[in-house]
């Protein structure tokens, strides 16, 4: 037991070193200030610590991300801090209201293209935002992705965000000076940086704040555009963790604990937050495997912020701007674009209307117009509403019928991971496939091989192994090759 503490409060560590120039970089672009770093780093504390206690995904780690990061922007544009944390709280009860209705068992069939598509619109939003800092300290900004990219490839156990901000902001300072006393100023390298400064070192305390019948409706379409988004970035997330632990997240509690995290980060002024892939990941990999490491990651952010003022006042907001691009970038789903020239038009149709949508208009909308036109993709490709799935006692065998697509493929698959030894799938009545009931077989097949269950696939179509050879990884051809050829 002592064991199992030890190394789940390690990962919490480890976490914690890697969201916290997110947490920072985050606050001070949805604030616009440098004061926002505090604003980052509450929500990272407070949404963090009941998110992981109240929620549905063990080991999820929950604090400000792109998405979010995003929405709040516009709502403290429009509000102010004020207002914005409001928003925030009311947000949270709508995702709690979502949790009790069972709605968040909906939104596990939004189409891998629209996933794709808005995750790609939101990665472009926050690299357009950075360009006015990109402008202004172009060398900091492109030292400070150089050496997170090569630290990413040759330093594996400290976080690359965390090697670039100490060390560029160590040396910044100190290379600037060494040229003055050469003469060789001025230095373009330290020409108008603008740094955090001083933020207060203080524990928070909660602000109940003054509330009116016409500022509540004001705030009403803004907390509910974060709700929708925040729960979606969060269930996104945790299909990841499932995928990665072989388990099965609970939606609905994960709302509501994504709800409560959200009521007391805007409680204690804090950025609205969702669970974020990144630091959920690293997390898992640290060997957290419970809530007591997502939680412990916010335990030590709030002792870090209790002396933290005088450590970041000199990070330059340009180190931020460069981790945030990289984080950005890190957003696209780089599969999908490079295999956009033989995946299904429809599907990459839907990916690139629902990114521009997402840029050009809102991320709501974006996400609605790509499920439209994915029912309409759908509609075109079958006639059939969404397949369905029998099991043949006899033979051991379930048998696929009709189109495999993102109406479908959850109800296939959590049928099909009922199955505890070996498993045979006769895919010859699937008459369509598309991106999503792809990836989502092809990532049964992954969790077949982790738990070592047995996979054949039986009387496969060209159509469907030609989609999906085509959207297999490197790793997982070999996997669906030996099912083919065992099946």
């Amino acid at each position: 037991m002592l064991q199992k503490i030890a190394r789940e409060s390690l990962s919490g560590l480890t976490v914690a070193i890697v969201a916290l120039p997110l947490a920072i970089a985050f606050g001070i672009t949805a604030t616009g200030t440098a004061e926002g770093a505090l604003v980052g780093l509450y929500g990272a504390i407070f949404a963090g610590f009941f998110a992981a206690i109240f929620g549905g995904t063990p080991g999820q780690v929950t604090g400000p991300t792109g998405p979010i990061t995003v929405v709040s922007t516009g709502v403290i544009a429009a509000h102010g801090l004020e207002g914005a944390f409001i928003a925030f709280a009311l947000a949270g009860a709508f995702q709690i209201l979502f949790g009790v209705c069972r709605i968040g068992s909906f939104i596990r069939y939004i189409p891998h293209p629209v996933v794709s598509g808005f995750m790609g619109g939101i990665a472009l939003i926050i690299i357009i935002g950075e360009l006015d800092q990109v402008q202004h300290s172009l060398l900091v900004v492109a030292v400070t992705i150089a050496l997170m990219l090569l630290s990413a490839r040759m330093i594996k156990a400290i976080p690359a965000s965390l090697i670039a901000l100490v060390a560029v902001t160590a040396v910044l300072p100190l290379l600037s000076s060494a040229l003055r006393d050469l003469r060789i100023g001025p230095l373009p390298l330290n020409s108008g940086i603008e740094y955090i400064g001083r933020i207060p070192e203080s524990l928070p305390s909660v602000s109940i704040p003054d509330l009116s019948g016409s500022l509540i409706l004001s705030l009403l379409l803004p907390a509910l555009s974060i709700a929708l988004l925040g729960s979606i970035d969060s269930l996104l997330t945790s299909v990841v963790m499932d995928n990665i632990t072989g388990t099965r997240h609970q939606s609905n509690k994960e709302l509501i604990g994504q709800g409560l995290g959200n009521i007391a980060s805007g409680l204690f002024g804090g950025l609205a937050s969702a669970g974020a892939t990144v630091r959920s990941v690293v997390n898992i990999r640290g060997g957290g495997r419970t809530a007591l490491s997502a939680a412990t990651h916010s335990v030590i952010l709030l002792a870090l912020v209790a002396g933290l003022g005088g450590a970041v006042q000199y990070i330059p907001l340009a180190v931020l701007s460069g981790i945030l691009i990289v984080t950005a970038v890190g957003m696209f789903d780089w599969d999908a674009i490079r295999k956009a020239h033989i995946a299904p038009k429809g599907d990459v149709a839907v990916m690139i209307v629902t990114m521009v949508v997402t840029v050009v208009f809102d991320l709501t909308i974006a996400v609605l117009c790509g499920v439209v036109l994915s029912l309409i993709v759908h509609g075109i490709q079958s006639r059939q509403r969404k397949a369905s799935i029998v099991e043949d006692a006899t033979t051991q065998t379930y048998r696929i019928h009709g189109p495999l697509s993102f109406l479908s493929a959850d109800h296939v698959v959590t049928s099909l991971r009922k199955a505890e030894s070996n498993v045979a799938v006769s895919l010859e009545n699937v008459n369509y496939m598309d991106t999503s009931g792809a990836k989502a077989l092809l990532t049964f097949i992954d969790h077949s091989e982790k738990l070592g269950i047995s996979l054949r696939l039986k009387n496969m179509p060209s159509h469907v192994e030609h989609r999906l050879t085509t959207l297999a990884t490197d790793e997982q051809h070999g996997r669906l090759n030996a099912a083919a050829e065992s099946g």
